[in-house]
């Protein structure tokens, strides 16, 4: 018993520092490592040593990756190419499916860009569509906001899964994989709400900028070659890259192989994205050489800290004895797929973060998926959508995206904001895992 009161205790510390007392998730994850390094008495020089080396080891494996993730989405964001995807797919859809085009242009755009940033760039063309096919700015903005979230918290290189693959040991190709496959259910959850639910609530679009006006805009941005490329070639690459490591050998010559590992490597194949995004800006210049790249690496900093933290709990929790007795408990509880999502759950509703539930969480995990039976390669995978999941679970007053879609759609009344947003991210998040569930269910 006391061994899970010292980690109930941990986790209750960190939903009530980060969530209500508003401290800086770093510093709370670190407290929290000595916190359950000494009361679990696994002796002082132990306890240092493990938050010194998970600390390192995290951010050593994982920073880089998030970096030029960071840097990618910056570049995007900047360039006008997010604005680009939106056209693009706009045309792919047609207007009639307005709704259609917002999810789908969600989906897509927060695969390198915050959903944040992403509903703020995006929110015009929102209101210009709403506009246009006679529909409320309420259907219109939650299509886009549930399509941003789907892909913010399951598909790296978003720093929130890369953080959480990194953490828990899983690949990152087969996450995207089994990322895209598991978002789907989400996106489609996310649609229908928005059209048949959300479409409830009447809001005037009253657009500043007009469709036309967007449209005769797109000249002046990158093409949509340049503006997918940073997207595609990575993941691309990536997914090879797991491909060729495969048992069969599939690619036969060692050489081969061996060229496809290195540029399929997370590192080599967002430097290669990063590349890519730079043939999205108009020139180059000092101000997307030093101020645009340098904002995308000021945007990594908080998440590789975070995420360095949450690797230094983890260390400590391997260190103590509390893995076997917690892992014995757990497991006779049969939850199996589902824990990581409800523990992302509890820690999202209580803090607001997705990053922060994502990182804790796996944080929490890593050392207990050998005694949980979830330690097989594609097992961390799904864990770490799982985990995603739950970290859409549910957005409320205490997120920031919560105010961003609430305010950029003008739903004055704040009950509009629970019964959409809120409501819609519970729908979303449920719809995933049990997508998540599916797939475990065929691969583990």
């Amino acid at each position: 018993m006391g061994t899970l009161i010292v980690f109930l205790a941990a986790v209750v510390f960190i939903i009530v520092m980060t969530g209500k007392v508003k401290m800086n998730a770093f510093l709370v994850l670190i407290l929290a490592a000595y916190g359950v390094g000494i009361f679990s008495g696994i002796g002082l020089d132990t306890t240092l040593a493990a938050i010194r080396d998970g600390f390192g080891g995290t951010i050593g494996y994982i920073g880089i990756v998030i970096t030029l993730g960071a840097v990618i989405g910056t570049l995007l964001e900047k360039s006008g190419a997010a604005f680009t995807l939106a056209n693009t797919i706009l045309r792919w859809v047609g207007q009639a499916r307005a709704a259609l085009a917002m999810a789908l242009t969600g989906y897509v755009v927060s695969i390198p860009v915050f959903c944040d940033s992403g509903f703020v760039i995006l929110s015009p063309l929102s209101r210009a569509l709403a506009e246009k096919a006679k529909i409320s700015l309420a259907t219109m903005s939650i299509a886009l906001s549930m399509g941003l979230y789907v892909t913010h918290c399951l598909v790296p290189p978003t720093p929130g899964p890369i953080a959480a693959a990194g953490t828990l040991g899983a690949d990152l190709g087969t996450v995207i994989v089994l990322g895209l496959v598991a978002s789907i259910p989400g996106l489609v959850a996310g649609y229908f709400f928005a059209t048949r639910f959300a479409s409830r609530f009447q809001i005037d679009p009253n657009p500043g900028v007009g469709l036309d006006e967007i449209q005769a805009r797109a000249g002046s941005l990158p093409s949509a070659t340049k503006s997918f490329a940073p997207l595609v070639v990575p993941i691309l690459l990536i997914g090879l890259k797991s491909i060729a490591e495969f048992p069969g050998h599939i690619f036969g010559d060692a050489n081969l192989k061996s060229a496809i590992v290195f540029v399929g490597n997370p590192n080599t194949a967002l430097i290669i994205g990063v590349f890519l995004a730079l043939f999205t800006v108009p020139r180059l210049n000092r101000i997307v050489l030093q101020d645009w790249i340098g904002e995308g690496v000021k945007n990594a900093g908080w998440i590789i800290l975070i995420t360095g933290a949450g690797g230094a709990l983890g260390a400590v929790l391997k260190a103590t004895p509390l893995i076997e007795t917690i892992g014995q408990n757990l497991s006779a509880l049969e939850l199996g797929i589902f824990l990581p999502f409800l523990i992302a759950a509890a820690l999202k509703t209580g803090q607001g973060s997705s990053t922060v539930a994502i990182i804790t969480t796996s944080s929490l995990l890593a050392p207990l998926l050998p005694v949980l039976g979830l330690d097989g390669a594609t097992a961390r995978a799904l864990v770490v959508l799982s985990i995603g999941a739950g970290a859409m679970t549910v957005s409320h007053a205490n997120d920031s995206y919560f105010w961003v879609v609430s305010q950029f759609s003008d739903m004055e009344n704040i009950g509009t904001a629970y019964r959409t947003q809120t409501l819609g991210t519970l729908v979303v998040g449920v719809s995933t895992i049990l997508g998540v569930w599916f797939l475990s269910l065929l691969l583990i």
